[in-house]
């Protein structure tokens, strides 16, 4: 069983910026979702777990290695897919792969050949694997990602924003792979997309101006809001006057009208219905707690 344990971390900037505050969590294999909005400070705190920047204050330890002290004992067993990743405008997937492999400390010649050729039918882009990587489609580009995260078989794997534009198809497909690694391993996914959590974690944390809000079981937090969440459908022209009158989390369009989600532990009104609630009841109520 791997363990990451992150104690009191802050970042600040050279610039003034606080990005971080006193962030702790105990993290152990499986799927990890990271919830929140752009801004929140995830991608500092994916930087900072991955050793590219050091805290302001605090520790991190995986597997009892103080990882700020020894960085690349963590770098050994550390898979990262960032938001966004250059690659080389003319080298194909294999080659790219190979070199990557190189880069990470695998010499042998016959193991990382088998390596990279098993990774690119896992992310399945083997029938690519002879065009240039820089030609790919965003979604193969995310599998290419998780393959070259995947190299020299990580215990600690992030990703970061990872099914941001991605199709409906490509998405559930990048899910199937992520679901597939992350049963012995621990995953850390960041994102601000409530269904990747929703779809693929087991324990979450929701994080908010750099601190941590709230965490948990999914599960969990989404019984603390049974018998709150109330559901009513209403024309455009009336919102504003119910984002006055009431605790407003949500809105969506539906056949043109707007469909409210409203917490509360009452019946607001009359036409409201209390409905079960889901993650993202969860995620938007917590939001709204700390503003």
């Amino acid at each position: 069983m791997n363990t990451l344990k992150i104690e009191n971390v802050s970042k600040t900037y050279a610039n003034g910026v606080k990005a971080l505050h006193n962030v702790s969590l105990t993290i152990s294999n499986g799927m990890f979702g990271l919830l929140g909005p752009n801004g929140a400070g995830k991608s500092s705190l994916m930087r900072t777990i991955s050793t590219l920047q050091e805290p302001t204050n605090g520790s991190i330890f995986f597997n009892n290695i103080n990882t700020i002290e020894n960085p690349q004992e963590l770098r050994n067993h550390l898979g990262y897919l960032p938001q966004e990743f250059g690659v080389y405008p003319k080298i194909s997937a294999l080659e790219l792969l190979d070199h990557i492999a190189v880069l990470k400390g695998i010499q042998n010649k016959k193991e990382r050949k088998e390596q990279v050729l098993a990774l690119l039918q896992q992310t399945n882009l083997y029938q690519h694997r002879k065009k240039a990587v820089s030609t790919f489609s965003g979604g193969m580009r995310q599998r290419f990602g998780i393959a070259q995260a995947l190299l020299g078989n990580p215990k600690l794997i992030i990703v970061d924003e990872p099914t941001a534009g991605l199709d409906p198809e490509e998405r559930n497909r990048f899910h199937n792979l992520l679901s597939e690694i992350g049963e012995n391993v621990i995953v850390i996914l960041s994102t601000h997309i409530v269904e990747d959590v929703r779809d693929l974690c087991s324990n979450m944390a929701i994080m908010g101006e750099g601190k941590i809000i709230s965490q948990g079981k999914p599960s969990d937090l989404i019984d603390e809001l049974e018998g709150k969440i109330w559901q009513r459908t209403i024309n455009k022209k009336d919102l504003e006057a119910f984002k006055t009158a009431f605790n407003v989390l949500s809105t969506h369009l539906h056949s043109g009208q707007i469909r409210l989600h409203v917490l509360s532990n009452n019946k607001p009104e009359t036409g409201f219905q209390l409905v079960n609630p889901d993650l993202e009841d969860v995620y938007f109520s917590t939001l709204h707690t700390k503003k």
